[in-house]
């Protein structure tokens, strides 16, 4: 019996699969613009922002995307981030500059009242009483920027050295060159995020140098150990989709 699926299945199949790893991607982006640094927690000697656990995501999708689709439709989906990016950049801005509504229609938990100064991520000193949005958008805000930089670097990193290794070992060692452009391209994303983030910050004393450096190292770390985490995942994945989409090894799906 014949299982090779038809033309018209196959391509369906494919498409499917790539929506779901673009989904993948954009949902991990999206959550680290919208949480960003509204939160640190602590794992082991790790201080972390909350929006920074599904972003290593990011870079298995875009490993896989490459490996089974080549670099051309691997960029496209790190350009349609961008462009995500982009938007909520602008939804943020947008809902900055709308009026209020009146006191007697304000909900009790828009304004918060301070109990001293705080300085914001983007060096701004607030005392007294803050908007709530206020507060979230000098948060999120710059970190949007912060990773909108970073990611315009690191995801276009990651997949030119995916196929610059790829083409380096003749198709072959998956583990290399997922892990050699993963550990460089997230190093990149972790300095320029945490530096851009906060850099204001450390100029207006609201954080010091050895605060900056633990956020850089605890963000490397974190991403690093899920990089090598994520080697047996991607072989798995990679050896069944290829089953799956019918594709040989050592090539890719033209578009």
């Amino acid at each position: 019996m014949n299982n090779t699926p038809s033309t018209e299945a196959l391509n369906w199949r494919r498409e499917k699969v790539f929506l779901l790893l673009a989904g993948f991607f954009l949902c991990a982006m999206t959550l680290l613009n919208v949480i960003g640094i509204t939160r640190f927690i602590q794992l082991g000697p790790m201080a972390l922002a909350v929006g920074v656990l599904p972003y290593p995501l990011t870079f298995l999708c875009t490993d896989l995307v490459s490996e089974l689709y080549g670099k051309k439709r691997a960029n496209f989906m790190v350009t349609v981030g961008l462009i995500m990016n982009l938007f909520v950049i602008a939804i943020l801005w947008l809902g900055s500059l709308a009026p209020s509504v009146g006191a007697e229609s304000m909900p009790p938990w828009q304004q918060l009242n301070l109990s001293s100064d705080v300085i914001l991520p983007d060096g701004t000193v607030v005392a007294g009483t803050i908007e709530l949005y206020q507060l979230i958008f000098a948060c999120t805000s710059g970190a949007v920027v912060a990773s909108m930089l970073a990611y315009m670097a690191a995801q276009y990193c990651d997949v030119y050295l995916f196929h610059f290794w790829k083409r380096l070992t003749r198709g072959k060692h998956l583990w290399l060159r997922n892990n050699l452009s993963t550990l460089v391209s997230q190093g990149v994303d972790s300095f320029t995020v945490i530096t851009v983030t906060f850099g204001a910050a450390y100029l207006a004393g609201g954080i010091s140098l050895n605060q900056l450096l633990v956020l850089m190292g605890s963000n490397y770390l974190f991403k690093m150990v899920v990089a090598l985490a994520d080697t047996l995942p991607l072989y798995a994945a990679v050896h069944y989709l290829r089953r799956y989409l019918h594709i040989k090894d050592d090539t890719h799906i033209a578009l």
